[in-house]
């Protein structure tokens, strides 16, 4: 059998905001049709609440701390290991198909002699996979680096400095003039641009093309597509699907507010958090995100519909899942950042069509997983030996088989705000715009350097509502958690070139070696020897 992998990442999609998750409202019935085929990770987290950082530990296999991409455009630097270099010598051809959000370490690839436009320069540039299509979109004029979709675009006749700004990402008013899909007014418009040529069905088809062309040969299919994440408009007739009565309701109190975390209230502050506290923004846009919901949802029903003509499904390990969430005016908040549910949370639906897996087929598993234990699945999937001094996660396929093993008791999550503006308006120094989360299960605990910390119940306040951080009564629970928290902090991140076991098979080499140290006459050495070379160092 073959040992393929379909990797699906959405951008910016909530863990709630799926029929199987249980949102009241919004119908997913191809995604929960994966769920019911493989199992769904409940308590799934991300390692960085943001999208570049997070991708690179999905990419990784290691925390943000390790990999030290901490924030979008800040390069992952060369000579971290990617999904292509743990699956490429296993013989699985890896590929991308849509955003990855990668930005390439020049300079590093200047100072060791790699020529960014050679054979590995290229994989280097792009987190080690082979690109058969790059949509990063989310740019207007001009795009940062060639976009396919834009030449498709332009191929189709579509004209304009960027196709994807003036058509994909715009509707059109009564009088033809062009309204922007950047500005939330217009989120209830359809897109100019056909559905069938929409980014999410364009993506869709050029990875059945991936798929194709790959034949027989064992392969690795990261479809990453940019939905639905802003700008917040929809081709017809997903448009409208939705309306302001399908809209949950807020999850914020005034409390929030009446005497917030110096962090937390600098985040309100935002501009992207002021739009949503409107409920004439939330009226437009929260309609608008869920039909993009709802047309990756039947691109999924495609691709599988594909992937089960073809057979290919009996022998694919899939994996659905998104990079972060979007608050959408929860906590008097906009986009993702911070560490509520809504932004750290993901969907993580992993179906392992092996018999073995049909211990848990179709169950919602509670386990904490996190974003990095993916690659250590897709090395196990594919008959690869567990490196763990390199990958930081752990394979998911033996929950999936109902087997009984040691796991994580906390998650752990991080983020830099430097390059946002709260790192201004609270003065802090670069260095110090550091977040952790540590989450058991029960308590969520955020670490801000120089600040208090953050503390939820999520037991008792499964909202988040109440931060008990400055409580005296929880100073101990606070305490515990930072603990935990130094302790993961001080572990082993940065040696990847030799593991564990290699060093314990060494042991003490120095006798063996000829090096005498410590003795004080030959019989002592004749005795060290005898006793199987330990020098007793």
């Amino acid at each position: 059998m073959a040992r393929n992998i379909l990797f699906i990442m959405c951008d910016q999609l909530r863990f709630d905001y799926l029929g199987c998750a249980g949102h009241p409202h919004l119908k997913t019935p191809h995604i929960d049709a994966l769920a019911a085929r493989g199992a769904r990770f409940d308590r799934a987290y991300v390692q960085s609440p943001i999208c570049g950082p997070s991708r690179m530990s999905f990419y990784t296999g290691r925390y943000t701390r390790s990999h030290g991409s901490t924030w979008n455009g800040i390069p992952l630097r060369v000579g971290e290991m990617t999904m292509g270099d743990h699956l490429g010598p296993l013989g699985l051809r890896t590929a991308l198909c849509g955003k990855t959000h990668m930005v390439p370490d020049i300079a590093g690839m200047s100072r060791l002699g790699i020529d960014p436009g050679s054979g590995i320069g290229n994989r280097l540039a792009e987190c080690g996979f082979e690109v058969w299509d790059r949509l990063d979109g989310l740019h207007p004029a001009p795009l940062p680096r060639p976009s396919h979709y834009e030449d498709h675009l332009r191929g189709l006749g579509f004209g304009g400095p960027n196709p994807w700004e003036q058509w994909a990402n715009s509707a059109e008013g009564d009088d033809g003039e062009i309204l922007s899909g950047w500005l939330m007014e217009n989120a209830d418009k359809p897109a100019r641009v056909d559905e069938a040529e929409s980014e999410t069905p364009y993506t869709t088809t050029r990875a059945i093309e991936f798929i194709e062309d790959a034949g027989d040969a064992p392969w690795c299919l990261h479809l990453s597509y940019i939905k639905p994440h802003w700008p917040y408009i929809v081709p017809a007739p997903y448009h409208d699907m939705y309306g302001p009565e399908h809209i949950q309701p807020l999850v914020r109190s005034e409390a929030e507010r009446a005497d917030p975390h110096p962090l937390h209230a600098a985040y309100m502050g935002h501009r992207f958090s002021q739009v949503f506290a409107r409920e004439e923004v939330r009226e437009r846009v929260i309609p608008a995100y869920m039909g993009l919901i709802a047309q990756i949802d039947d691109q999924i029903g495609r691709l599988m519909a594909y992937l089960d003509e073809t057979g290919l499904s009996k022998e694919t390990l899939i994996v659905f899942t998104s990079d972060h969430g979007d608050y959408l005016g929860d906590h008097w908040l906009g986009e993702k950042e911070l560490f509520h549910d809504p932004s750290a949370r993901i969907p993580l639906i992993v179906v392992d069509p092996s018999p073995e897996a049909d211990a848990t087929r179709g169950q919602v598993l509670t386990p904490l997983a996190e974003a990095i234990d993916l690659l250590p699945t897709f090395v196990d999937w594919a008959g690869g030996e567990a490196r763990p001094h390199i990958l930081e996660g752990r394979s998911l396929l033996p929950l999936l088989r109902g087997q009984d093993v040691p796991w994580r008791n906390v998650a752990i999550s991080e983020y830099d705000y430097s390059l946002r503006g709260a790192r201004r308006s609270l003065n802090q120094p670069v260095a110090d715009c550091r977040l952790v989360m540590v989450f058991d299960g029960r308590w969520k605990f955020i670490h801000a350097e120089g600040f208090r910390p953050m503390l939820y119940d999520l037991e008792a306040d499964p909202q988040e509502l109440c931060d008990l951080g400055a409580d005296p009564a929880h100073a101990g629970e606070c305490a515990r958690l930072e603990a935990i928290m130094n302790r993961w902090a001080r572990g082993h991140h940065s040696r990847v070139t030799v593991s564990d076991a290699e060093i314990e098979a060494v042991g003490d080499g120095d006798l063996r070696a000829g090096i005498a140290i410590g003795f004080w006459d030959q019989a002592e050495i004749d005795a060290a020897m005898d006793a199987g070379g330990d020098s007793g160092n």
